[in-house]
């Protein structure tokens, strides 16, 4: 038998904003984000909000090659 006692699950909500608009991220790696709705945009800067529970942060990063409606993955870098 499993017990979940003393287990938490925590609810993770991730989303990048860009150009006023959020778009929900499915994953996150070290250089790269993957979007649920990806939309065309040319590079630029943009914020990632990352939500744990009830604890919220966001940084700033860069996406060297934009987003392409194609393509689910979009590189990131650290802000210029």
């Amino acid at each position: 038998m499993i017990s979940s006692q003393g287990g938490h699950s925590a609810r993770v909500k991730m989303r990048l904003l860009v150009n006023g608009g959020s778009i929900p991220v499915l994953q996150m790696g070290p250089d790269f984000l993957l979007v649920e709705e990806p939309f065309d945009h040319p590079p630029g800067n943009a914020s990632v909000v990352l939500r744990v529970d009830e604890s919220e942060r966001s940084w700033d990063v860069h996406l060297p090659n934009g987003i392409s409606s194609s393509s689910k993955r979009v590189a990131i870098a650290t802000a210029m």
